[in-house]
């Protein structure tokens, strides 16, 4: 039971918590350029590979099927669409995990689905559900496997922060934002220093994008800082009580016996040292009038060759070519 309840913590808690306020206005991170055309675009993502699995010869595919790692798409849901996707990949032999975030606006087409709004890849949950959004992942990060999935809305956030008894942070500045549209309604108003938010604050804290020194990237540590720190609390908390809020908030295809067995291998994880995060490489840009996130193929690769400590092999042309 022990085992369990850490592992429930660890893939349900603290990823739930990244997916369902980690980074949730994804759209409007990357100011779109306005290129219509690219100069390249299959190194950035507009035509994403569809194959029937990874090829086992190559180097890649060798160090995956010879891994022990775990492989989940965490998503956070807003209705028909997921408006947070984050891969968490964990390595069950060193205990670390890797999180890479992608934005909702990824570039993504399926045959059949040729509207402007149903070529991104949050509109992939509402024809095809986890699984569909599953496959998506992993065509886009180079065929890798995806084992499972844990999907929550926003309204479970904040329930399971609540269970939590709050969560602690530095709020860097006095956040504050006042949006009045009809059937959007939000506002934000967050004193800046150290404090304790509840669900409703935390919600917002995680949603607030403006006003840092280093634009983006000074946001998503922000939000790391919190998912961080509700991860310590969640470990030295009345466990018992956050998984019932949990239950209720989270739904996964995870059975139980690999969550004990996962468990096992995750029990002394350090949230400092062993958690990573990252962001899907690539820019924005707009094509058939609407605001596009394209990849980078390369350094997409270069990600998952990295994850799974595999050198890159040069195709015998091109060492002829540097000669």
């Amino acid at each position: 039971m022990k085992y369990f309840i850490r592992i429930f913590i660890i893939a349900f808690v603290c990823f739930a918590l990244a997916v369902g306020a980690g980074i949730m206005a994804y759209n409007k991170i990357y100011e779109p350029q306005k290129d219509i055309g690219a100069k390249n675009p299959l190194s950035m993502g507009e035509n994403v590979p569809i194959v029937d699995k990874i090829d086992d010869k190559d180097p890649l595919g060798i160090a995956i099927n010879n891994s022990k790692r775990i492989n989940v798409v965490l998503l956070g849901l807003e209705g028909t669409r997921t408006d947070t996707i984050i891969f968490a990949s964990f390595d069950r032999k060193t205990k670390k995990v890797d999180m890479l975030s992608i934005p909702r606006d990824t570039y993504y087409w399926d045959e059949g689905y040729n509207k402007p709004d149903q070529k991104k890849i949050n509109a992939k949950y509402g024809r095809s559900n986890a699984k569909g959004t599953m496959t998506a992942v992993s065509n886009i990060l180079c065929k890798i496997p995806i084992h499972y999935y844990v999907s929550v809305t926003y309204k479970g956030v904040e329930d399971i922060v609540n269970s939590l008894g709050g969560v602690e942070v530095n709020v860097p500045f006095h956040m504050e934002y006042h949006d009045t549209t009809p059937g959007k309604s939000l506002h934000i108003n967050i004193p800046k220093g150290r404090q304790v938010l509840d669900g409703r604050t935390a919600v917002k804290f995680l949603r607030y994008r403006k006003g840092y020194k280093n634009g983006d990237l000074g946001r998503i540590q922000a939000q790391q800082q919190f998912v961080k720190s509700a991860i310590d609390k969640a470990l030295s908390f009345k466990l018992l009580k956050v998984i019932s809020s949990a239950f209720d908030c989270v739904k996964t295809d995870m059975p139980l016996t690999d969550m004990l067995a996962y468990g096992k291998d995750a029990y002394g994880i350090n949230t400092s040292k062993d958690i990573s995060m990252s962001v899907l490489e690539g820019k924005a840009r707009y094509k058939d009038r609407l605001s596009y996130f394209f990849h980078d193929s390369k350094k997409t690769r270069q990600y998952v060759l990295d994850l799974y400590g595999v050198k890159e092999v040069e195709d015998k042309e091109e060492q002829k070519s540097k000669k």
